[in-house]
């Protein structure tokens, strides 16, 4: 970021015109910095994409930096007929009208060994000559015709599985200039989730009801269809309920569409301890289970996130295996990584195998025990599978005679 200070002196007035004491200074400053951006493109078949023919590409999906669209141009066979298809090319484009568009950029071929010896070109981090590279129209391309000889790459620990990754930097150049500021207002955060949360609250202008494990729920319309697409299918789609009055929700207790809603109108998380009466963490966690399997019925994607992060800091003997299971069928693969990494450990996975929670495991994700066994293989541990079952130790929320997999909420 370079930083340019003007200061203009003003002459000295005039002792005839004006009072001695009278003079001002004024400033500004010009700011020239990059507005940052990444993409990591993976390239899975390049056995297949080879013989498509010089000239010909693979695009990336476009990414936006900086106000602007991009996307990487990758080429197989190479860009120019010249190279005879001894190389492939690899480009950067401006994917959006744009002129003169001046921009950094950095085009990175991933080592796939994990030893971290990338084929780096780079704009970043060095002095260039002639300033940063200008694209003056949509198409206008950056990169290198032989980017790497095509025998090399292919015996390279860069193509791994028949698959090659690339990650592409831009850096979108922008200036402005800074003045003297005048006011000083101070601007209080958002507090739109407030108004709508005492709209839930106060239960003004309701115009739809849910009646959950016999539990009636006043709600808006307009408000859960802006929130949750199936939520405006259901209520505005041309396969709409014909009785949106009241609306039974099958397979899900009050507690949960209690804390659904709220999210829905506050965009945060209730407490979970006062949700459920009860400061026993073990009573938390299946909240957030049960809260998880709501936001993906739901498709509230942000609700499900912070769901899946609660529930990563919350694992234990007791709930491993149920959440588990739950990751698996809602597609929650940060969460089923943590699950599978605990319980493969030594000194945890006997203890976890005598939880109904890996009975119903068994049962309801057998595919999943598959993998376990990879896990626990990393590790040297093949035997401890083997071990015989004890129901002699008592867990955390339950006991020992009593465990239940998806304890109702009280």
């Amino acid at each position: 970021m370079g930083t340019i200070s003007f200061n203009r002196e003003l002459p000295k007035p005039s002792t005839s015109s004006f009072p001695s004491s009278s003079s001002s200074s004024t400033s500004s400053t010009s700011l020239t910095e990059t507005v940052n951006g990444s993409h990591q493109f993976k390239i899975s078949g390049y056995s297949l994409a080879k013989g498509m023919g010089v000239g010909k590409y693979i695009a990336s999906e476009t990414f936006m930096v900086g106000g602007y669209e991009w996307a990487i141009y990758f080429y197989p066979d190479g860009k120019s007929a010249e190279d005879n298809a001894s190389y492939v090319s690899l480009f950067i484009a401006l994917a959006s009208e744009g002129t003169d568009v001046r921009a950094l950029f950095e085009l990175t071929l991933l080592d796939q060994s994990g030893k971290g010896h990338h084929k780096v070109h780079s704009h970043f981090g060095r002095t260039l000559e002639s300033g940063p590279y200008t694209l003056k129209y949509r198409g206008s391309m950056w990169g290198y015709k032989r980017f790497f000889k095509r025998t090399l790459i292919e015996t390279s620990d860069y193509l791994r599985d028949d698959c090659l990754s690339i990650c592409c930097c831009v850096g979108v150049v922008k200036s402005y200039t800074e003045g003297p500021k005048i006011f000083s207002i101070v601007m209080p955060p958002s507090n739109l989730g407030q108004h709508f949360g005492r709209l839930l609250q106060s239960g003004k202008g309701a115009d739809v009801k849910f009646e959950v494990d016999g539990e009636i729920f006043d709600a808006h319309k307009l408000v859960l269809a802006a929130r949750s697409p199936v939520f405006r299918a259901q209520l505005f789609g041309p396969l709409k309920d014909r009785n949106t009055q009241c609306i039974r929700v099958e397979d899900m207790e009050a507690p949960i569409f209690k804390a659904l809603l709220h999210f829905i109108y506050w965009d945060d998380l209730p407490d979970m301890e006062e949700l459920v009466g009860s400061t026993s963490k073990w009573a938390s966690t299946l909240v957030a289970q049960h809260l998880l399997a709501a936001a993906d019925r739901y498709a509230i994607e942000r609700l499900r996130l912070l769901c899946e992060a609660k529930l990563c800091e919350s694992v234990t003997i007791n709930t491993v295996a149920t959440t588990l299971a739950l990751a698996e069928q809602h597609h929650c693969l940060h969460l089923k990584a943590v699950c599978l990494k605990f319980v493969a450990l030594p000194e945890n996975l006997r203890a976890v195998m005598q939880t109904d929670g890996f009975e119903y495991l068994k049962e309801s994700c057998p595919t999943v025990l598959t993998e376990l066994l990879h896990y626990v293989a990393r590790i040297g541990e093949h035997s401890v599978i083997a071990c015989g079952y004890r129901k002699e130790t008592s867990f955390d929320g339950c006991d020992v005679n009593g465990r239940r997999v998806k304890p109702r909420l009280q």
